[in-house]
């Protein structure tokens, strides 16, 4: 997923993005949603969360 559509989707839910860069964004994102910030953390391999937005671009 592009910055583009990243931002889209912050600001829908009310997150302004400002300067932050991908991986911050999505981590403020997942704890606005109330789930673990663990995106780029290195645990996609045992995570689970194979239905997870960020999933095909987490590392």
């Amino acid at each position: 997923m592009n910055m583009t559509e990243i931002r889209a989707i912050a600001r829908e839910r009310g997150i302004r993005s400002g300067r932050m860069n991908k991986t911050e964004l999505v981590r403020t994102i997942q704890r606005q949603e109330g789930n673990a910030d663990c995106f780029n953390t290195g645990q996609m391999a045992g995570c689970g969360q194979d239905q997870c937005l960020w999933y095909t671009d987490c590392r």
